[in-house]
């Protein structure tokens, strides 16, 4: 087992490129995309983003990772994209997105029980400051519960922090972009079916329809979910995890800059707890380092050479 390698500020900053690319989902959404459309909108990002760098790299899952690309691309991106649309569509006031946020706490859990990654008291403080941040952006005062809603939001969060931990203990076999493909490509096949049941044949596009979908297929969906497979791969899951909550935070900050919406205290102060959170579970400790090991051989070998919502309402200012 070769020693384990500290990531730097760098490495941290690209993964939480993902989450600030999925925050401008909301505003590239209502300004660009047919409305309620959210599950179409899924299928349209996953599988362009899949299909085009399965096609280049012509690498194709073998044996078990048959299998274990379905349960990826499902946790990862099909069912959590359809849980997602559930909850942001029965749960107002921003109450999906709190829900969501509890994600990093139980991805912390998952990994302390799966890989042996240590819960440390700082990751569930900085977990319990983003939730309440979270809550402060995006909650509403006329918020009212929904036990379906609830249940999916619920369930999109254990969905996306099973993904997150499953992902590191498998470890892909593959270069990065091949594997990101295998699991978008089986998202959006779980996904298709369900949205041409609920939503039916898709409409007619204009323009500005095909330039959102291909800014969601492209900085929104192959390169975020591919920052953040590396980030998964390099940093322990807690960390990671927690960089999900930059999502509200962007989302936030382009409808005040496009939408011309306005801050209020509440919001404010929930920007800061959330930067609060990001910057505490972003600490690591003095005399240890909390990564499980790296194999660099054994990446360097797989690597290649590369180091490389959906409606996001201001209901939800969920990640995707």
């Amino acid at each position: 087992m070769t020693p384990t390698i500290r990531p730097g500020p760098g490495l941290v900053l690209t993964t939480a490129l993902a989450p600030a690319a999925w925050g401008l989902t909301y505003v590239v959404t209502t300004e660009l995309l047919p409305p309620d459309r959210p599950l179409l909108t899924g299928v349209l990002r996953a599988l362009p983003a899949g299909l085009l760098p399965a096609a280049l790299t012509r690498y194709r899952p073998r044996g078990v990772w048959w299998a274990r690309s379905v349960v990826l691309g499902t946790l990862n991106i099909g069912a959590f994209f359809a849980l997602l649309f559930v909850a942001a569509y029965r749960l107002p006031g921003g109450v999906a997105a709190t829900l969501g946020a509890i994600q990093p706490l139980v991805a912390a859990g998952l990994a302390a029980l799966l890989i042996g990654e240590r819960l440390r008291p700082r990751t569930v403080v900085a977990g319990l400051l983003g939730m309440v941040g979270v809550a402060l952006l995006v909650l509403r005062a006329s918020a009212q519960l929904d036990a379906v809603g609830v249940l999916a939001g619920l369930a999109g969060a254990l969905s996306m922090a099973t993904g997150v931990v499953l992902t590191k203990r498998w470890e892909r076999p593959v270069p990065l972009l091949a594997f990101t493909s295998w699991q978008l490509v089986a998202g959006g096949l779980v996904l298709a079916p369900v949205a041409l049941v609920i939503e039916g044949a898709p409409p007619s596009f204009t323009l500005a329809n095909a330039a959102g979908y291909l800014w969601l297929a492209t900085g929104g969906t192959a390169v975020a979910y591919s920052l953040w497979f590396r980030g998964i791969e390099r940093l322990p899951v807690a960390r990671v995890s927690l960089l999900a909550l930059v999502a509200p935070v962007v989302a936030t900050f382009a409808g005040w800059i496009v939408l011309d919406q306005t801050f209020t205290v509440a919001q404010v102060a929930g920007i800061a707890l959330v930067l609060t959170a990001l910057w505490l579970g972003q600490r690591t400790p003095n005399a240890s380092i909390e990564d499980r090991p790296v194999h660099s051989t054994e990446r360097s070998s797989m690597d290649g050479g590369d180091d490389g919502q959906t409606r996001i309402t201001e209901r939800s200012g969920a990640a995707a």
